[in-house]
């Protein structure tokens, strides 16, 4: 196993300036969800100069590269391609500065606020690498590159687009994430690892009125006010202590100006459940209080409940993250750590579950460690290291890109060859 990694990591050393431009080239380029189109091309180019089959526009900007090497496993490895509408403060010399017309037709800033173009940058350099060293490893890699997760609809895509037909049946999918820790670290959990999330649009119906008539209403803002209140107690008084959820209400509108009772509001709220047991209470429950509240302020009409977004829990296998664990810390030595349950969300998932296979899922850092360290040191963490979809977040060049890659590379060849 160390002999297969090390002729195939040897090569990593000539391709890393290459990769480092990429990466600062992507960074300075995003692209929105489904949008990805210069990203889906370099990527494409990129593996068909390196030999590899590829079939692109799955999803609408999807691409797959097949790399056929003989009998053995199949090993699918994921990187996710798409940026935020976010407008960039780092101060880099390779900040974007673009800016796309949003769905609503206004100008939006746009920057890799989340670190996608180093999952783009690390699987593009593992599929050099895995080309390059052909004769360390037996099976089929797949590399793909999936579009729009942040809305959390890429992954359906492209399976809505033949994706189970159009790739080899894989035994493992792998697929990593550059999170707010030190660079150079790797962290792998078995089992629950992030959150699933359901984004809901809330609106309660009331009776407008004056403002200084409030008997000849039905105020939807105090409606609103006091499911806002009870929904805080689902988590405090409805889930055991050891039971992790969030439930965030991100949004309220309503009204006009201050002298007019309106005749509804919006709550726009988000949760985040790491089982479907907890994640089906918590709906419930969420559903149960906005009808009662409404009932109880004795509102004219029902209220509305739209799910707007939902991402499903992912839950690693546990004997796949082990034996990448196990590779891990093999490489990687005490850079290699069991990472805390984490409340992002992902789609990725939903590919392994298409093909109903094994899956595991790990973070690696992308934080300047001696930043880090100091901020640790001071009990800062949460102050000074920006964390992913902030304005301020971008990953250290390296060792981040190194990590990414041998991380990927190591990972796979945990399978391929066996």
């Amino acid at each position: 196993m160390t002999d297969r990694n090390a002729a195939v990591l040897s090569g990593l050393a000539g391709i890393r300036s290459d990769l480092e431009d990429l990466y600062r080239d992507l960074h300075r380029h995003p692209e929105l969800g489904l949008r990805e189109h210069r990203t889906a091309k370099k990527v494409s180019d990129a593996l068909r100069g390196l030999g590899y089959e590829v079939t692109d526009g799955i999803g609408g900007t999807g691409v797959i590269g097949v790399l056929a090497n003989g009998d053995g496993p199949t090993v699918m490895a994921r990187a996710d391609m798409d940026a935020l509408p976010v407008r960039e403060q780092t101060g880099l010399p390779y900040a974007s500065t673009v800016t796309l017309t949003g769905p609503d037709g206004t100008e939006q800033p746009v920057m890799h606020a989340c670190g996608h173009d180093v999952h783009v940058t690390a699987l593009l350099g593992c599929a050099q690498l895995m080309t390059r060293a052909k004769d360390a490893w037996r099976g089929t890699f797949v590399a793909l590159f999936q579009p729009s997760e942040e809305n959390g609809d890429g992954a359906q895509a492209m399976i809505d687009d033949g994706l189970t037909a159009r790739a080899p049946r894989p035994d493992v999918v792998l697929a990593q994430h550059v999170l707010p820790y030190p660079a150079g670290y790797v962290g792998t959990r078995p089992g629950s690892f992030l959150s699933a999330a359901d984004s809901l649009r809330v609106t309660v119906h009331g009776r407008g009125a004056h403002g200084s008539m409030p008997q000849a209403a039905v105020d939807p803002v105090v409606m609103a006010a006091m499911i806002v209140v009870r929904l805080q107690t689902i988590v405090s008084r409805e889930l055991a202590a050891i039971t992790p959820a969030v439930v965030t209400v991100g949004s309220i509108h309503a009204g006009t100006g201050p002298n007019v009772i309106p005749d509804s509001a919006v709550i726009e709220l988000n949760v985040r459940t790491y089982d479907d047991a907890t994640r089906s209470h918590v709906l419930k429950a969420i559903e149960r209080i906005v009808r009662t509240e409404s009932e109880a302020s004795g509102s004219p009409k029902a209220p509305e409940i739209e799910r707007t977004a939902a991402f499903p829990p992912t839950v690693n296998d546990e004997e796949t993250t082990r034996r990448v664990a196990e590779a891990f810390a093999a490489h990687f030595g005490d850079d290699a750590h069991t990472i805390d349950l984490q409340t992002a969300s992902e789609d990725m998932s939903e590919i392994p579950q298409a093909f109903g296979v094994p899956f595991s899922y790990w973070g690696i850092g992308g934080i300047d460690a001696g930043l880090y360290a100091e901020a640790a040191k001071k009990g800062t963490v949460t102050e000074d290291v920006p964390v992913n979809h902030s304005p301020a977040f971008a990953p250290v060049v390296q060792p981040t890109l190194d990590t990414g890659v041998s991380a990927m590379t190591v990972a796979a060849l945990a399978w391929l060859g066996r």
